[in-house]
């Protein structure tokens, strides 16, 4: 048999590969798992359901919120523990998808972006604490107005709580902008310099997300909105162009040799 040669670079086989992303996703869903039966047991002993109605009491009705099945309070606490599980088992699934795809990355991308994915954490965190201070309490003053002379609302618990839930994980990933756009300049899909060509798009884009994510106070609330993301945009190109200053005017990500292959015959 033909002993097996190490290979310095940490190259395998397509199957091996297969084999080794089996695992990460096997140990990253069993984390989740395990987190989503600890999520269930924090969401049930700290009351997190009056957490997130706590921004809304004040245009709720005086009998709070209603539900019109038994099995609404249940299963609402079943969707928060999986999603507290998502949240608290994150650093063990990032962990694994950075185990898988490491060995492909330059030793500059690698420094660069697990800062950037432990940073896409605390953006995520940001995000929606924004929209749990201000986009929800405005988003429900604004609702609960319409057309309150004549009408009165019964608000169902699963609809509110299902709203709010929807609202702060929307600005939590709207947030990552940074990190994607990270990714993507790794992948060679973007540059500094199409970024910035792209900044003006980038604005209008923006004015118009925090426009429908923040009805109400238009004025008020889209700004404060927009000018995050605004802020969001630059820090992706800062990241970018930190990923992409070692190429060649940061437009390719992989550049041609020069030198003909050994063996080749020069024309000249």
């Amino acid at each position: 048999m033909t002993p097996t040669t190490p290979n310095p670079r940490g190259e395998m086989p397509f199957l091996d590969h297969l084999e080794e992303l089996r695992w990460r996703i096997f140990k990253a869903v069993g984390a989740l798992f395990a987190a989503t039966m600890v999520g269930f047991f924090l969401v049930y002993r700290y009351q997190v359901i009056d957490l997130l109605i706590e921004p809304a009491n004040p245009y709720l009705p005086e009998d709070g919120l209603a539900y019109f099945s038994p099995t609404t309070p249940f299963f609402f606490i079943l969707k928060l523990s999986v999603l507290a599980g998502l949240i608290m088992a994150f650093p063990v699934i990032l962990y694994q998808v950075w185990a898988f795809l490491s060995p492909a990355l330059e030793k500059r991308e690698k420094r660069l972006i697990v800062p950037a994915l432990y940073l896409g954490m605390g953006l995520f965190a940001v995000g929606a604490w924004l929209a749990y201070e201000i986009a929800l309490p405005v988003s429900m003053r604004f609702f609960t107005g319409l057309q309150s002379d004549v009408l009165y609302p019964v608000l169902g618990a699963d609809e509110y709580l299902s709203f709010a839930v929807r609202l702060l994980m929307g600005f939590g990933i709207i947030f990552e902008l940074p990190v994607v756009i990270l990714i993507l300049s790794v992948l060679g899909l973007v540059t500094p310099r199409f970024l910035r060509t792209k900044r003006r798009h980038a604005i209008v884009i923006s004015t118009i997300v925090a426009s429908l994510l923040s009805p109400g106070d238009v004025i008020t609330v889209t700004l404060l909105m927009m000018a995050p993301l605004i802020l969001l945009y630059e820090l992706g190109i800062l990241l970018s162009w930190l990923v992409t200053r070692g190429r060649d005017d940061g437009d390719h990500r992989i550049l041609p040799d020069p030198e003909p292959p050994e063996g080749s015959v020069e024309v000249g």
